[in-house]
Protein backbone atom coordinates (compact mmCIF):
# COMPACT_ATOMS: atom_id res chain seq x y z
CA UNK A 1 0.00 0.00 0.00
CA UNK A 2 1.34 3.05 -0.77
CA UNK A 3 0.34 6.24 0.79
CA UNK A 4 1.91 9.61 0.38
CA UNK A 5 1.51 13.27 1.60
CA UNK A 6 1.78 16.11 0.09
CA UNK A 7 0.59 20.11 0.21
CA UNK A 8 -2.41 21.03 -1.68
CA UNK A 9 -0.54 23.76 -3.31
CA UNK A 10 2.24 21.36 -5.00
CA UNK A 11 1.63 20.23 -8.17
CA UNK A 12 0.33 16.61 -8.82
CA UNK A 13 3.60 14.36 -9.41
CA UNK A 14 2.73 10.95 -11.47
CA UNK A 15 2.62 8.05 -9.86
CA UNK A 16 0.19 9.96 -7.05
CA UNK A 17 -2.41 8.11 -7.71
CA UNK A 18 -6.01 9.17 -6.20
CA UNK A 19 -5.95 12.47 -4.49
CA UNK A 20 -7.60 13.32 -1.57
CA UNK A 21 -8.02 16.84 0.39
CA UNK A 22 -8.00 15.71 3.77
CA UNK A 23 -8.97 19.22 5.44
CA UNK A 24 -12.24 20.33 7.45
CA UNK A 25 -11.73 24.30 5.68
CA UNK A 26 -10.83 25.13 2.14
CA UNK A 27 -7.51 25.50 1.99
CA UNK A 28 -6.17 29.50 1.99
CA UNK A 29 -6.24 30.95 -1.39
CA UNK A 30 -6.57 28.34 -3.32
CA UNK A 31 -9.60 29.00 -5.99
CA UNK A 32 -11.34 26.02 -6.35
CA UNK A 33 -11.24 25.44 -10.11
CA UNK A 34 -7.41 25.27 -9.59
CA UNK A 35 -7.56 22.64 -7.25
CA UNK A 36 -6.06 19.51 -8.53
CA UNK A 37 -7.53 16.65 -5.89
CA UNK A 38 -10.15 13.56 -7.00
CA UNK A 39 -12.06 13.72 -3.45
CA UNK A 40 -12.26 15.97 -0.80
CA UNK A 41 -13.29 13.57 2.87
CA UNK A 42 -13.85 16.45 5.31
CA UNK A 43 -15.01 13.92 7.97
CA UNK A 44 -11.71 12.26 8.34
CA UNK A 45 -9.83 15.54 9.35
CA UNK A 46 -9.73 16.85 13.04
CA UNK A 47 -12.37 18.77 14.72
CA UNK A 48 -11.85 22.65 14.51
CA UNK A 49 -11.87 22.99 18.02
CA UNK A 50 -9.02 19.85 18.31
CA UNK A 51 -7.21 21.80 15.09
CA UNK A 52 -7.45 25.06 17.20
CA UNK A 53 -6.17 24.04 20.31
CA UNK A 54 -3.10 21.93 18.58
CA UNK A 55 -1.86 25.26 16.63
CA UNK A 56 0.75 23.08 15.10
CA UNK A 57 2.75 23.11 17.94
CA UNK A 58 5.44 20.37 18.33
CA UNK A 59 4.84 19.57 21.72
CA UNK A 60 1.34 19.32 21.74
CA UNK A 61 1.75 16.66 19.23
CA UNK A 62 1.54 13.73 21.04
CA UNK A 63 -1.63 14.89 23.12
CA UNK A 64 -3.12 15.93 19.62
CA UNK A 65 -2.41 12.36 18.15
CA UNK A 66 -4.16 10.64 21.23
CA UNK A 67 -7.24 12.83 21.19
CA UNK A 68 -7.49 12.72 16.44
CA UNK A 69 -7.25 8.79 17.09
CA UNK A 70 -9.91 9.09 19.46
CA UNK A 71 -11.97 11.24 16.93
CA UNK A 72 -11.20 9.13 14.39
CA UNK A 73 -12.74 6.28 16.31
CA UNK A 74 -16.51 8.20 16.33
CA UNK A 75 -18.87 6.83 13.93
CA UNK A 76 -18.29 9.62 11.38
CA UNK A 77 -14.21 9.34 11.84
CA UNK A 78 -14.59 5.92 11.58
CA UNK A 79 -16.84 5.81 8.57
CA UNK A 80 -14.30 8.35 6.84
CA UNK A 81 -11.16 6.15 8.07
CA UNK A 82 -12.57 3.25 6.07
CA UNK A 83 -13.37 5.25 2.82
CA UNK A 84 -9.49 6.07 2.73
CA UNK A 85 -8.61 2.30 3.77
CA UNK A 86 -10.53 1.64 0.36
CA UNK A 87 -8.99 4.09 -1.59
CA UNK A 88 -5.86 2.97 -0.39
CA UNK A 89 -6.56 -0.70 -0.92
CA UNK A 90 -7.40 0.02 -5.00
CA UNK A 91 -3.83 1.66 -5.59
CA UNK A 92 -1.89 4.90 -4.63
CA UNK A 93 -3.19 6.99 -3.04
CA UNK A 94 -2.17 10.95 -1.92
CA UNK A 95 -3.40 12.70 1.03
CA UNK A 96 -3.40 16.43 0.80
CA UNK A 97 -3.67 18.99 3.03
CA UNK A 98 -3.15 22.80 3.48
CA UNK A 99 -0.60 22.92 6.32
CA UNK A 100 2.48 23.72 6.10
CA UNK A 101 4.69 21.25 8.36
CA UNK A 102 2.73 18.44 7.00
CA UNK A 103 5.19 15.87 9.43
CA UNK A 104 3.58 17.29 11.94
CA UNK A 105 0.19 17.26 10.76
CA UNK A 106 -2.86 14.49 10.69
CA UNK A 107 -2.41 13.23 7.64
CA UNK A 108 0.97 11.75 9.44
CA UNK A 109 -1.51 10.06 11.95
CA UNK A 110 -3.75 8.67 8.94
CA UNK A 111 -1.01 7.49 7.15
CA UNK A 112 0.42 5.29 10.09
CA UNK A 113 -3.34 3.84 9.81
CA UNK A 114 -3.89 3.29 6.63
CA UNK A 115 -0.17 1.63 6.43
CA UNK A 116 -0.95 -1.04 8.95
CA UNK A 117 -3.30 -3.80 9.09
CA UNK A 118 -5.88 -3.21 11.57
CA UNK A 119 -9.72 -2.63 12.22
CA UNK A 120 -9.08 1.31 13.08
CA UNK A 121 -7.66 3.92 15.09
CA UNK A 122 -8.37 2.05 18.58
CA UNK A 123 -5.79 -0.43 17.77
CA UNK A 124 -3.51 1.81 16.43
CA UNK A 125 -4.15 4.27 20.38
CA UNK A 126 -2.27 2.04 22.49
CA UNK A 127 0.92 1.82 20.39
CA UNK A 128 3.37 4.27 19.33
Amino acid sequence: MTVQLRRIYQEPAPGEGRRVLADRLWPRGLRKDAAAFDEWLREVAPSSELRRWYGHEPARYEEFRARYLAELAEPAGARALERLRALAAAGPLTLLTATRDVALSHLTVLAELLERPGPGPGSAASSP
